[in-house]
């Protein structure tokens, strides 16, 4: 059962529409699949192509040894808007999703949103996979083992049907071990196993490289996705530098918190001009991937956008 509670703001609400929806982080897990949430930020990318999505960067405050993030977007087309607001800890965090209507003075869901989240971050590597991998792609490389690497295993499983073999690879063996059998991926040997597949996602938190570009083979397609922090780095530069097309799912955003992107511009490797959003591609405006010898690269760093479509999801699952 869906827990609900009724919401009141000035006059007592007293149609039933207006009951708002608590869904807690065991019912998002039960109601939201991974090819739904493939297909809830497909479709988001589609919205924003056409001018319908307002999104606002992450910014952060600092608590006493953590901080709280807080970002916002609206979607007019959806008819949603909403706010994903998270404190996080080096011993935790707490995440949860405000849903709103656009039209109406709705409060339509308080969503607990790790899961959410999770799922939104693995869908959009899922929707670069699906539009931007090589024709043909048949193996996955997944470099880190933790709570987000799933949900990039499960999505992009359910975007890419060709995929056969899953690679991963992290440094701890016992996590390494725990992810394969939970995921049925087989286990490499250091990060150059992964970094040689078709699709090569880097999920980690570390500061500095854990991707090499003389790892990668052409046709590859990474997907930056461990690092929203302008001070950390996934890729080194050769990746960049042999990379045919980047994207990223904002440049706004990217300016701000892609340190994969950053420091390669301000170092002359690279140029703002030359890196695109993953909207255009989904759109049809821009091709993207030229050949299947192309090495391309998908810098995502998650998107109010995404909660909002992903959490609309859910409340329509829900109900």
């Amino acid at each position: 059962m869906v827990t609900c509670q009724a919401q009141e703001c000035g006059p007592r609400l007293t149609n039933p529409l207006l009951v708002t929806l608590y869904l807690t982080e065991e019912q998002v897990a039960e109601l939201l699949t991974p090819a739904d949430a493939v297909d809830a930020i497909e479709r988001c990318f589609e919205r924003m192509a056409r001018g319908a999505v307002e999104n606002r960067p992450r910014y952060r405050l600092r608590l006493e040894h953590g901080a709280l993030a807080v970002m916002a977007a609206t979607d007019l087309e959806l008819g949603y808007a909403g706010a994903k607001v998270y404190s996080g800890f080096q011993t935790g965090a707490r995440f949860v999703v405000l849903l709103f209507r656009t039209a109406l003075p709705e409060l339509v869901a308080v969503i607990d949103a790790d899961k959410l989240g999770q799922l939104r971050t693995g869908a959009a590597s899922a929707v670069a996979a699906k539009h931007l991998a090589r024709s043909g792609a048949s193996s996955l490389g997944v470099i880190g083992c933790g709570w987000q690497a799933e949900s990039q295993v499960a999505c992009i499983r359910a975007a890419v049907p060709g995929i056969e073999r899953v690679v991963a690879y992290c440094r701890t063996e016992a996590t390494l071990r725990e992810f394969c059998e939970r995921n049925d991926t087989e286990p490499g040997e250091s990060h150059r196993d992964p970094a040689q597949c078709d699709i090569v996602v880097t999920v980690t938190g570390s500061p500095d490289p854990v991707l090499r570009g003389e790892w990668l083979n052409p046709g590859a397609l990474v997907c930056a996705v461990g690092a929203n922090d302008g001070k950390r780095r996934e890729l080194d530069n050769v990746v960049l530098e042999r990379a045919s097309f980047v994207c990223c799912d904002s440049l706004e955003n990217a300016r701000l918190e892609s340190g994969d992107l950053i420091e390669p511009v301000e170092g002359g490797t690279l140029d703002w001009l030359e890196v695109h959003e993953l909207q255009e591609v989904v759109a049809g405006e821009n091709p993207g991937r030229q050949s299947d010898d192309d090495i391309v690269v998908f810098k995502s760093n998650g998107l109010a956008a995404w909660d909002v479509a992903a959490a609309a999801r859910v409340v329509e699952l829900a109900r």
